[in-house]
């Protein structure tokens, strides 16, 4: 199911193949879920499918949960980020970085972030574990948004800025109950409506 990545000439060979290992652990492991559901599918199973041993998946996934969690995606977005114009606003910038990281998905990876999306919610070990993720994601931008205005990451004006923006992130996208959630290209229509109502103030 997961695209392998794309490639430079820049990168060796034994990242690209670190890469493509990583890939397709997370390929089999979306279509073990899909197929015979998350709790009945074992790292052993994932492992085997991929011809590699369960050790291995654990250099790569330290446990199952972060299979579903750790995609590309944010990585994606924190490029696009970075070539955007010194000049532009951060929440401008990173409207623009979520844009272009959204259009870079193809069919095939919208239907996995759909499912990955709907099994973070829906499933309580995944959706416990995704706290420690999100943490990480916005460490992630304060060192990005640090970067972009000259500030340290753990400058307060910085911390505050980037909880604002995961704050209108997490409100718009999901509701009530855990299975409440705005998926698919809805979500990233009303992340980016939620941060251009951030950036005029929030008016009501």
């Amino acid at each position: 199911m997961t695209a392998l990545p794309a490639f430079t000439d820049g990168q060796g060979l034994r990242e690209r193949k670190k890469a493509r290992t990583r890939a397709s652990l997370r390929e089999h492991a979306l279509r073990l879920f899909s197929e015979q559901g998350y709790q009945a599918t074992t790292i052993e199973q994932i492992a085997a499918a991929a011809e590699v041993s369960p050790s291995t998946f654990f250099r790569y996934y330290p446990t199952k949960e972060d299979v579903i969690l750790q995609d590309d995606f944010d990585a994606r977005v924190f490029e696009a980020l970075e070539r955007q114009p010194p000049e532009l606003p951060p929440l401008a910038a990173i409207r623009a970085a979520f844009r272009e990281g959204a259009g870079t998905l193809t069919p095939q990876e919208w239907e996995e972030l759909t499912f990955a999306s709907t099994l973070t919610m829906t499933v309580p070990e995944i959706r416990a574990r995704s706290l420690d993720e999100f943490n990480r994601t916005i460490s992630k931008m304060c060192e990005a948004l640090a970067k972009r205005t000259g500030r340290a990451p753990d400058d307060i004006a910085v911390r505050a800025f980037t909880g604002a923006v995961f704050g209108v992130i997490i409100t718009v996208t999901m509701y009530g109950q855990p299975g409440d959630l705005v998926i698919g290209a809805d979500m990233f229509q009303r992340i980016d409506e939620g941060l251009a109502l951030l950036a005029d103030g929030l008016p009501l």
